[in-house]
């Protein structure tokens, strides 16, 4: 399937979805004197601020009818079409993404995609980047959309990729593209883990032989190979960093070095020296509601891991400290296995917060000491309760990473660690 921006203009088009992402291409649209198009939202309230008088029957009558569709991700099609529709408008979904690359811009692009880490890892690469003189914009799943953002000639593109994206993008073009690794997620989405496998390793597909394709676990590897894939692939080496020591505490975690290593490749690809790569990350600090540290009191430290949106991103911050009093809850996938093994030595104790109290309290009570504590708030008490009685332990940790994503409780992840940074200032000095 070929096509070209000009192309477009005399397309009927419909954009699904009107969030930041189909806002963006709304903007776009209009920018570029497009005429014919149509919006769409599920949401009803979305539909009556917008003024879509059109009813929901008669739009899925009439989607076939669409040239192209241009959906925000995180809308599940499987979920509001039926088969048979999907079927017939399934070559037509593409992204905003697909809209950049359809425009031949001369660019670098650079993709992140993986279960966890993706976030952190653009921002240390933009971050390195930026302080060796590169032009960078960062777009995709972080930052402002990249629709609405000035790209210049020659400049270096970092799009973070999610499943989502990746599952409905047809016209990606990557020059270096990148999994970081690769965990159960998103199942309730995808249906299955190989379908989830699946969407990530279509970051690959349209690259040249010239492009670069980075890996480091075995069995993506494998895959990989098994599958012949066009682009070169480098096999990113954690050890190339391992003996490495940074001035931010939060870049020596083993699960940021591992980031750092294919932040290290990319940077070598693009003519960084190693020395210009460790004089950059002399100011780096870390993304907020990611292993943040952000506040202490006596020897008690207190990280916001809001993040953690599942069980292998909270291991992975239990991993990074000690004498742990832990914050864990929420709204969980319901698929993941909540094996510690090593990592118990770690909490002293976990306070289970959210809607789903017996759900967490089934995975976690014969692996180590439990409490429910239904809140944020209640939490912290409980936990300044234990560290009073508890006093022969120094240096200890209060980590929020509930392993489990917002919504019972909180607008989204951001929301809940800014409610928890919140809740210790003003009443972390009183009580620990």
């Amino acid at each position: 399937m070929k096509l070209k921006t000009s192309d477009l203009k005399n397309k009927n088009l419909l954009i699904y979805g009107l969030g930041t992402t189909g806002k963006s291409v709304l903007r776009y649209f209009r920018k570029k004197k497009f005429k014919q198009y149509s919006v769409w939202d599920d949401d009803n309230c979305i539909r009556k601020s917008n003024k879509i008088k059109i009813t929901r029957k008669r739009f899925i009558k009439n989607i076939d009818k669409y040239d192209y569709i241009i959906i925000s991700p995180g809308i599940n099609l499987k979920q509001q079409l039926s088969n048979k529709t999907l079927n017939k408008i399934s070559n037509k979904v593409i992204t905003d993404l697909d809209l950049f690359f359809l425009q031949n811009k001369k660019v670098k692009t650079i993709a992140i995609t993986g279960t966890n880490g993706k976030s952190t890892t653009c921002k240390i690469l933009e971050h390195v980047l930026k302080k060796n003189k590169k032009k960078v914009n960062l777009c995709g799943n972080i930052g402002r959309p990249i629709l609405d953002q000035k790209i210049y000639t020659n400049s270096n593109v970092i799009i973070e990729l999610s499943s989502f994206q990746l599952f409905y993008s047809k016209f990606l073009k990557l020059d270096i593209s990148m999994i970081l690794n690769l965990k159960k997620d998103h199942i309730d989405w995808h249906s299955s883990f190989k379908k989830y496998k699946e969407a990530k390793f279509r970051i690959f597909r349209n690259q040249k032989k010239s492009s670069h394709a980075l890996l480091n676990e075995k069995g993506l590897i494998k895959y990989y190979n098994k599958n012949k894939f066009i682009p070169k692939l480098k096999k990113t080496l954690f050890s190339n960093i391992k003996n490495l020591r940074f001035e931010s505490q939060h870049l020596n975690s083993k699960v940021n070095k591992e980031n750092l290593s294919f932040v290290f490749d990319t940077i070598k690809l693009l003519g960084i020296n190693k020395k210009n790569f460790i004089t950059s990350l002399k100011n780096y600090k870390g993304l907020e509601h990611r292993q943040e540290y952000f506040h202490k009191i006596g020897k008690t430290k207190f990280i916001n891991d809001s993040k953690a949106t599942n069980f292998e991103s909270a291991k992975n911050a239990i991993s990074n400290y000690k004498n742990i009093y832990w914050i864990v809850g929420g709204q969980p996938k319901i698929n993941e296995i909540f094996s510690l093994k090593r990592l118990k030595k770690n909490i002293l104790k976990a306070y289970i917060i959210g809607n789903h109290q017996s759900f967490f309290k089934q995975k976690l009570h014969n692996q180590i000491d439990i409490i429910i504590s239904k809140n944020l708030k209640k939490a912290l008490k409980d936990i300044s309760y234990d560290i009073r009685i508890n006093n022969k332990v120094e240096d200890k940790t209060v980590l929020l990473s509930p392993a489990s994503a917002s919504f019972d409780q909180f607008r989204n992840f951001e929301d809940r660690g800014n409610i928890f940074k919140k809740i210790v200032r003003s009443y972390g000095k009183k009580s620990f």
